[in-house]
């Protein structure tokens, strides 16, 4: 496939409500939307999950467009590329940047898939119709409200519930949901909020019987959380240490993780997630999805990612009312009972719905092969 042209999307939605982790509290979602266009018409969708300030990573919303538009899209447009793992190699001589990269290297997948009359899933190599997914919970320091919003989601067959702690919201918090929910999997996401000086602190989360506590130390370190989780009986997820195969390989090496959360923006594209796969396959380290308050065009390509064997743990991605008044594709995507069926249309089987895409859009710039 050549392709010829791209649209770019300057996107601003408001989550329904606020969300908040231990770096910040989100009350809009700005992103950017990628639309591959082939020689034959066939288009592709990529959404860069960058945020537009530097708190998950130091990529912004900026930083991607000016990745995307002066050095990624020079690589790809007018070029013949034969499957979307070239791409990953086109690109290998730019150092990090992943969400950029991420957001063009899915569109292609996604045109791939539709010029080879494959489902994303299938042209990932997955083998699940059906997803387990699990909920992603912001700080609320109302304790009567967050056990009412665990209760509720627990209702609605959400399979796992992951709560957002940090320095004086942590153990007495998760000892509370316990109290209340004794049976439920759930697991606690710190975003790199302790040090090591707090070992006797999270040495006492160990009585809930956590599934993991994710990324508890810096965000880019895996010795420390190695030292960390030889005095912890609960499992470490590294999430922002991780950013390659190469990361992945290290921090199991060094005993520093015993589940990996695999963000396609974060590890740089699809390609990389399917490395990252098959190597923690490989060595009997379960892997799961995490999300970054996709808008539809994301949150279908995590869905897609998380038919692959080795994601045995519910992820993050929830259906689309869980963060949108409305989304941007149709059908949205929906959790019946704690789970997403995988859609059966070519490429990542959603639609873009236009009306909705131009009420949200900012700006749009197209870019066309010489």
């Amino acid at each position: 496939m050549i392709i010829k042209e791209v649209t770019i999307r300057k996107m601003k939605m408001s989550l329904k409500d606020p969300f908040t982790t231990s770096f910040g509290t989100f009350r809009d979602k700005d992103f950017l939307l990628l639309e591959a266009k082939d020689e034959l018409g066939n288009t592709g969708w990529g959404e860069s999950v960058a945020f537009h300030s530097p708190w998950y990573s130091e990529e912004t919303l900026e930083t991607n467009l000016h990745m995307i538009k002066d050095f990624l899209l020079p690589l790809v447009l007018g070029k013949e590329i034969g499957h979307p793992d070239e791409v990953n190699e086109l690109f290998s001589a730019i150092r990090r940047n992943n969400m950029a990269k991420s957001t063009v290297e899915g569109a292609i997948w996604d045109l791939y898939a539709k010029r080879n009359k494959l489902t994303l899933a299938e042209a990932l190599g997955g083998e699940q119709e059906k997803i387990e997914v699990g909920i992603s919970i912001g700080i609320d320091e109302d304790m009567n409200r967050l056990v009412e919003t665990v209760g509720g989601f627990i209702e609605e067959g959400y399979k796992r519930i992951k709560v957002k702690i940090k320095p004086g919201f942590d153990v007495e918090v998760m000892r509370e949901l316990r109290r209340n929910f004794p049976d439920v999997p759930m697991m606690a996401d710190a975003n790199s909020a302790y040090t090591l000086e707090d070992v006797d602190l999270l040495k006492q989360l160990d009585e809930f019987n956590l599934t993991m506590i994710e990324q508890p130390l810096a965000s880019d370190d895996i010795i420390d959380h190695a030292t960390l989780q030889k005095q912890l009986e609960t499992p470490i997820c590294l999430d922002e240490s991780i950013h390659s195969l190469e990361d992945t390989r290290k921090a199991i090496e060094l005993g520093s993780t015993k589940i990996i959360n695999i963000k396609i923006g974060r590890v740089g594209g699809l390609t990389e997630s399917k490395k990252i796969h098959d190597y923690c396959m490989e060595r009997g380290i379960p892997v799961w999805c995490g999300g970054m308050l996709e808008s539809g065009i994301g949150r279908a390509h995590n869905v897609a990612l998380t038919t692959l064997p080795n994601f045995i743990l519910p992820g993050d991605t929830a259906g689309s009312s869980r963060y949108w008044e409305q989304d941007i594709i149709s059908p949205e995507v929906v959790v019946e009972d704690g789970y997403i069926t995988v859609p059966t249309g070519y490429g990542i089987g959603y639609e873009p719905d236009f009306e909705a895409m131009d009420q949200f859009t900012v700006e749009k710039m197209h870019f066309k092969a010489e």
